[in-house]
């Protein structure tokens, strides 16, 4: 049996725990990832261009429990690694890209909450992010001048507003700036209540431009309008800042699919589509889009993403790609489910991490694998609906009554009435909405 390598027992405790409610994981995703090399590929060239200045976007299409939020996990945790700052946000009825009740504006909050980098893998690093780079600033001031005092606090102001400055020509870029400076005045002060303030402001919190034209001097606040031109900022600030750039993952698109109402899901298409535009037109900067969503979300005419012209004609398939031949450099990524070879490398991997999680040897043999999958794949339906995710819940599911029951076996429990399998062969019309969040 390949061995996978020694696994924190932390990590082997959040990797089989998630992956048997159905979840993706935070951590560990590197010690089970097994296929979609190509996908990771193209993706990983997304992120490189993203490092030298330019822009991406792309659709990541799978059907539930394909590993569509698996993959959009593997490469935010490889982006933080490699210093990237990221933001991420699951779509629901309260939050979408545009709407009349603060919507987008939720979105974007929740975006900047989840805000995180390699320090802070966690989400809230925006506070972090600030005093980080304000630091930065002093030790470059230090290390080229030999002022003190007042003179210090002079020529630190200066870089600042100089970084600041690089900001203003951005659409709100003035006001973004003022907050930039406004933070780094609290600090120098030390202000908690100032610089409590100026976070609210850049987290979209403040209710009227009133309230922040009192408290912050800056008339202005983000809005349900505005929120993207704010990604933009933050992406540049970030970058001046010393990240390589930012990378924002939006998943759940079918809950604008389920949008009854024609007029609003159009608003959203529109939303969608100005970011398209301005990151293929080299309108934005050090700044790439991910959005997961399944194939009907997609590609349905009548409330899919497809039922916008606009977005139809420009993500539509050209004539020669086909499932086996992909563009891999096509703005949607169709997610094919993993093979039944790289299903038993996984299951292989899993069952290693089980072991070393509760310290014993496993007993399962290749061919009890090999059987195991075979009575997953020989299930009625399984061939047009089986998902990975269920074959992971079955498996965990598997051996931890091997393990609890040692004198059973798997031939045993497959044959019998014990072991209830996964769920399955529901199309993704017919998944109810509360269970969204159980994607793999």
């Amino acid at each position: 049996m390949n061995m996978t390598g020694q696994v924190p027992n932390r990590i082997a405790n959040i990797l089989i725990n998630a992956l048997k409610g159905g979840v993706v994981p935070r951590v560990g995703l590197e010690y089970i990832t097994v296929g979609r090399t190509q996908e990771i590929s193209a993706l990983l060239h997304d992120i490189e261009m993203i490092e030298e200045g330019g822009a991406s976007f792309r659709f990541i299409v799978g059907k539930y429990g394909s590993g569509k939020s698996f993959l959009l996990q593997t490469i935010r945790n490889y982006a933080t690694a490699k210093g990237f700052a990221v933001v991420d946000a699951d779509l629901s009825p309260e939050r979408r890209f545009a709407g009349t009740k603060g919507q987008g504006l939720a979105t974007y909050k929740e975006l900047i909450q989840n805000l995180s980098t390699k320090s802070k893998p966690d989400g809230g690093a925006l506070p972090l992010i600030l005093e980080k780079w304000i630091s930065g600033i002093q030790a470059s001031v230090k290390a080229s001048s030999n002022a003190e005092g007042d003179e210090f606090d002079a020529l630190v102001e200066r870089q600042i507003y100089g970084v600041a400055g690089s900001l203003e020509g951005m659409v709100n870029g003035f006001e973004f700036a003022k907050a930039v400076v406004a933070y780094w005045k609290a600090y120098r002060q030390d202000d908690p209540a100032m610089k409590s303030n100026v976070l609210k402001w850049f987290r979209g919190e403040y209710p009227s431009r009133k309230e922040a034209k009192d408290e912050l001097g800056i008339n202005f606040i983000v809005t349900d309008e505005t929120w993207y031109d704010f990604l933009k900022l933050f992406a540049a600030f970030l970058t001046g800042a010393g990240y390589k750039g930012l990378l924002v993952i939006i998943d759940e698109l079918v809950n604008i699919f389920k949008i009854s109402n024609s007029i609003t899901r159009a608003n959203n298409y529109e939303k969608i589509l100005t970011i398209y535009n301005d990151v293929l037109q080299g309108k934005a900067s050090h700044i790439g889009f991910l959005m997961g969503g399944t194939p009907q979300c997609i590609e349905d005419k009548y409330k899919g993403v497809f039922s916008y012209e606009a977005l139809r004609s420009r993500l539509d398939e050209g004539h020669f790609a086909t499932a086996d031949t992909k563009d891999l450099s096509a703005p949607i990524i169709r997610l094919q489910m993993l093979s039944q070879e790289e299903m038993y490398i996984l299951i292989e991997k899993l069952l290693d991490i089980h072991g070393q999680l509760y310290r014993y040897t496993p007993a399962l043999t290749q061919e009890d694998l090999v059987y195991f999958l075979t009575v997953e794949y020989n299930r009625v339906g399984a061939e047009t609906h089986i998902t990975p995710r269920e074959i992971i819940r079955d498996f965990i599911e598997l051996i931890n009554i091997l393990h609890q029951n040692p004198q059973k076996s798997v031939a045993g429990i497959l044959g019998g009435n014990s072991f209830q399998m996964a769920k399955g062969g529901l199309p993704d019309e017919e998944i109810r909405s509360e269970f969204q969040e159980f994607e793999v």
